[in-house]
């Protein structure tokens, strides 16, 4: 039998880790760098600190930011107002919800922590609507239609019609001339950074928005509001146009010179923002246009949804790679995947990008 050939890693170029030494750490950036040299999950969030470096150094890098989950319930709504106001990104693609409730904190309003001892048929009898361990109030939902309301009464969007990326912009607009809080919407619009919702209706918003074109055209109707059944109720339908904002992301997304992607959680904000490349191939074979097929070359994502399930927030930049979504790691693709909970290590990623940006040391 063959001798077996021990190697030495340092000749053959591995890279040594390093033991964790807190004595070292006088920052946050000291912090992830030195966990980008040990193993397991802490070396996946120091790679994803320098990946978001490097995405943010690179000029010419449009980066997308995701979010899904209830992260502006969960209290991360700031993290991503200060991402968004030190131009850290781009452009947002958000569940409508996650918006939804973080307008709550925008016009001056709180979410509380649920007390166990009471049962959800309490609560909803009381108004209060459970997402986990924490509650929003029924009452937060209606200032939320209100707002949206004004918005709709005040405004008149291009041509006539809405998509999300032009409601959010008016919202923005909407809650700096209020100046009752910071938000994602409000940061947004100062920074001039879309906010696309993929799915608008399958949320609060969705909802304020077609209750008000079912007011509008009931209005007018000659038979009382209060004798009408569901076939006569929901029939109106708001001028909305979700293709609106797919074309205004393939703009966008198609003036960049090199592109990065965040990506909180999954679901429908994580492959809407994805799916981009395909659509730019689909559309030269197609149509017979030579357009320049668009791949993220940087990405960061922090989900703790497991691949082996088969959903596609599980889905890995290494199969997005497949589908031509992202630059090959060989062809200089740059790609972190943290498998945690976005409300514990999110926080800690990026305090440590804020300092290295400051220079604290």
């Amino acid at each position: 039998m063959d001798r077996r050939s021990l190697h030495d890693g340092r000749e053959d170029g591995l890279q040594p880790l390093e033991s964790l030494a807190l004595d070292d750490v006088h920052s946050f950036a000291d912090l992830l760098q030195a966990m980008g040299r040990t193993a397991f999950s802490g070396r996946q969030l120091g790679e994803a600190f320098e990946i978001l470096l490097a995405m943010h150094r690179q000029a010419d890098c449009r980066v997308v930011l995701t979010l899904s989950g209830a992260m502006t319930v969960a209290k991360q709504g700031r993290i991503v107002c200060e991402m968004i106001d030190r131009g850290l990104v781009q452009a947002v693609i958000a569940t409508g919800a996650l918006v939804a409730h973080g307008l709550t904190e925008s016009i001056g309003l709180t979410h509380y922590r649920y007390d166990p001892h009471k049962t959800d048929e309490q609560l909803f009898e009381q108004g209060y609507n459970r997402i986990y361990d924490t509650l929003e109030m029924e009452t937060n939902l209606n200032h939320v239609e209100r707002l949206v309301r004004a918005v709709l009464d005040q405004n008149q969007p291009p041509d006539g019609v809405w998509s999300s990326a032009r409601f959010c912009r008016a919202i923005g607009q909407e809650l700096e001339r209020l100046d009752e809080g910071p938000g994602i919407l409000r940061s947004a619009y100062q920074q001039s950074v879309p906010v696309f919702i993929p799915a608008f209706t399958d949320s609060e918003m969705g909802l304020d928005v077609a209750t008000w074109a079912m007011l509008q055209a009931l209005s007018a109707a000659s038979q009382p509001i209060e004798s009408l059944g569901p076939q006569d109720v929901f029939r109106a339908v708001p001028q909305f146009n979700p293709f609106v904002d797919l074309q205004e992301y393939a703009r966008f997304i198609g003036a960049a010179s090199e592109l990065g992607i965040i990506t909180i959680g999954g679901g429908v904000p994580r492959n809407w923002a994805q799916q981009v490349g395909p659509y730019y191939e689909i559309t030269n074979f197609r149509l017979g246009t030579a357009l320049r097929a668009p791949r993220f070359r940087y990405g960061v994502r922090i989900c703790p949804e497991p691949v082996h399930w088969g959903g596609l927030s599980g889905c890995t930049y290494s199969e997005g790679v497949s589908w031509g979504k992202f630059v090959s790691p060989q062809d200089g693709g740059r790609y972190a995947e943290v498998y945690a909970d976005a409300t514990v290590v999110l926080p800690l990623l990026m305090k440590a990008v804020f300092d290295e940006l400051d220079g604290v040391s």
